[in-house]
């Protein structure tokens, strides 16, 4: 190892990602990440301005950027990401599943409906969409797939049993991918954050706040830009030979 090699780990120019969710918080900061590091960034989520603003915003950055509004519950919308993205950089090396759904409901009270649209956007569309991108993930020499899900995946999650059981089972689905498409070359890993400054969790009254940042041994929440460290291990050559993992980023809330 020197200084040359161990810079390249993190080179990521060149490859063309997809960040779900890219226009705010964790997926922005992983967005303006893969940007410095040299990648081709396209960004989806579900508000066209949104898009517009952050595809500028990282093409100021000095990279090469497109927003696509995409809804990830919408299969149709998935196929229309990946071929745009194609049309653009001709390829797609990384695909971060970032976007998510908070709906909350206790259960005793869930509805048919609520539970089509947590899961449709938390497990179905992450996984269609690496589905949609598969022939192009495979034709590619440093293809990794990132699934950012949650802690709370590995906690009671008492009220929002909708996301914490979506988040578990892209978890299972993240594991199950990396096993069938090893013998592609396409490394696939999660990510499962703790509390995070985001819109998400400032959706929250402040005690429940309080509450959520008290659960980490370092007794606050991370800012989005503490997720990119992680994110860009698992993208890039830094972790060549990691797959079918998850990585915790929680500032030590759950014993994983």
């Amino acid at each position: 190892m020197d200084r040359a090699k161990l810079a390249a780990l993190h080179d990521m120019s060149g490859r063309v990602a997809i960040v779900t969710g890219g226009t705010r918080g964790i997926g922005r900061a992983i967005a303006e990440g893969l940007t410095a590091a040299g990648a081709k960034v396209v960004v989806a989520s579900r508000k066209a301005d949104a898009c517009a603003e952050t595809e500028a915003h990282l093409a100021a950055m000095g990279g090469d950027a497109l927003g696509v509004p995409t809804h990830l519950g919408d299969i149709d919308a998935l196929q229309e990401l990946v071929e745009r993205t194609v049309d653009r950089f001709g390829a797609i090396d990384v695909v971060v599943n970032n976007a998510a759904n908070a709906l909350a409901q206790p259960i005793g009270q869930l509805t048919p409906e609520a539970w089509d649209k947590s899961f449709a956007v938390n497990l179905r569309g992450p996984v269609f969409l690496v589905q949609e991108a598969l022939p192009h993930l495979e034709a590619s020499d440093h293809a990794a797939v990132l699934n950012v899900i949650s802690v709370g995946a590995f906690m009671f999650s008492a009220s929002v049993a909708m996301y914490a059981a979506g988040k578990a089972a892209l978890l299972s689905f993240t594991r199950s991918m990396a096993a069938e498409f090893a013998p592609k070359g396409i490394r696939v890993n999660a990510l499962a954050p703790g509390t995070v400054n985001t819109d998400m969790v400032r959706a929250n009254p402040p005690a429940v706040q309080e509450v959520m940042a008290s659960i980490a041994l370092v007794k606050r929440m991370a800012e989005p830009d503490e997720m990119v460290g992680p994110a860009l291990l698992l993208v890039s050559d830094a972790g060549s030979f990691v797959t079918g993992q998850v990585v915790v980023a929680d500032g030590g809330s759950v014993p994983y």
